[in-house]
């Protein structure tokens, strides 16, 4: 594995290159380009650049957020005397890692947590600080703001709660931005998972992971606004500013927060882990056809195997979506031996989900594939966000329930909300990647 060179002149000139790309594809996809407020996307460029370089050079901010990852770390841990009472010796990691056992459970404690904290008036404080920071930086609405702040720790589809009295007086470019913001970003409750996948058994590596995780997701809402805005610029009246809700959404007692929590991480552990199987076999079988089929008997397995120095087996699906994506990851700075590699995972993630990514990343990585530490980090950044298909529908069934009236507008800029949310983890990866050289 070899480490980067560092910042220089080359980073800065191939990350520049990569915001540029990244903010040309939203300003080509634009719905107004002549109201778009490059102020605010000044405003949020420069938050997301100072986040990063603080994250990696500046002492008391890199070691809080480390400090953040171990805690993450340490109440994963938790999660194992639980496993213990329930599976006796198979909890176990001596016989090996099992993401069944040792990472799917982090997401129903981690869910009760969430759950408890927010019946506590914990993580609304921590909500309205970040949010007030936002709309000082950005001139965001009160509503814009305290969404964008709120997926940092909550799900695309719990986030939104937070402003339900506020979304049928939404118009479409704060719709939008509610929209990408939520799949721009990823859920606390799922977090400990993607940091048990990737830091398997070493403590280490997984506060590495934690704290990387945590950047990626206060990087994203700055990010969020940015891309949204390019998209979608703001043409009407904005709504009025909103304080946030002490209890909405949660119980009225610890015991019945902790309840309902635990009760949400079971439902979201046993949907996780049904995507998982049916994708990967879904995947296993396409690549059966391309591979064992098609490659076999056309001796493209042998030639792909050849130019890629044996990163691919042949002809599959994820040797497809990386061909597909590659310029577009040499374009942000991934290093270019890694591009197929990296370029495949974003592929997966947007077609399948973020789950199968991590996943595939894990696998990889663990194996030696990449050639760069730096494209692993990329990757990490890359795809922390829920933008996938899917997640129109979870989206389009949340806002619909939540505010009825604006069914037809949610359902009509799903897909190009999809697209910002998936700029929106590329944008934190290029800036990220410009700034580790």
């Amino acid at each position: 594995m070899i480490e980067g060179e560092g910042f220089g002149i080359t980073s800065l000139l191939r990350g520049l290159l990569g915001i540029f790309t990244v903010l040309g594809i939203a300003y080509a996809m634009s719905y107004d380009r002549r109201r778009i407020d490059w102020r605010l996307v000044g405003g949020g460029l420069f938050l997301q650049i100072l986040f990063a370089l603080a994250v990696l050079y500046v002492p008391f901010v890199s070691d809080l957020l480390e400090g953040c990852g171990k805690i993450f770390v340490k109440l994963m841990g938790f999660t194992e005397a639980g496993l213990a009472f329930l599976l006796g010796p198979y909890a176990s990691k001596t016989a090996g890692f099992s993401f069944l056992i040792h990472s799917l459970p982090i997401v129903i404690f981690f869910s009760a947590l969430v759950s408890l904290f927010y019946h506590w008036g914990i993580i609304q404080k921590v909500v309205k600080a970040f949010a007030w920071v936002l709309r000082k930086f950005m001139n965001v609405s009160g509503a814009e703001g305290l969404v964008a702040a709120g997926n940092i720790f909550l799900g695309m589809s719990e986030s939104p709660v937070l402003i339900k009295n506020y979304l049928p007086k939404m118009n479409r470019s704060e719709l939008f931005l509610v929209m990408v913001s939520g799949m721009g970003t990823i859920a606390g409750s799922v977090m400990g998972t993607y940091i048990g996948m990737l830091g398997g058994t070493d403590p280490a590596a997984k506060v590495m992971f934690a704290t990387h995780l945590l950047s990626a997701s206060v990087m994203a809402a700055p990010g969020s606004i940015v891309i949204a805005k390019v998209l979608c610029p703001q043409t009407e009246e904005a709504t009025d500013r909103v304080t946030i809700p002490e209890r909405i959404g949660y119980k009225s007692n610890v015991l019945s927060a902790i309840s309902s929590g635990t009760a949400t991480g079971v439902k979201l552990m046993i949907n996780i882990a049904a995507m998982l199987l049916v994708f990967i076999a879904l995947v296993a079988f396409a690549n059966y056809i391309l591979s064992d089929i098609i490659g076999r008997y056309t001796g493209l397995n042998e030639w792909i195997t050849e130019i890629t120095d044996g990163k691919s087996r042949g002809l599959t699906f994820q040797f497809i979506l990386g061909l597909i994506v590659s310029p577009l990851m040499w374009l942000i700075g991934v290093p270019s031996q890694d591009i197929l590699l990296t370029g495949s995972l974003l592929g997966q993630k947007t077609i399948l989900n973020e789950f199968v990514a991590y996943f595939q990343l894990q696998q990889w990585k663990d194996a030696g594939l990449f050639m760069y530490d730096k494209s692993i980090l990329m990757s990490t950044y890359l795809l922390c966000g829920f933008a996938n298909i899917s997640s129109i529908g979870i989206l389009l069934g949340g806002l619909s329930v939540l505010a009825p009236e604006k069914r037809e507008l949610v359902s009509r800029i799903g897909v190009p909300t999809m697209i910002g949310g998936a700029l929106v983890s590329v944008l934190s990866a290029t800036i990220i990647g410009m700034i580790l050289g």
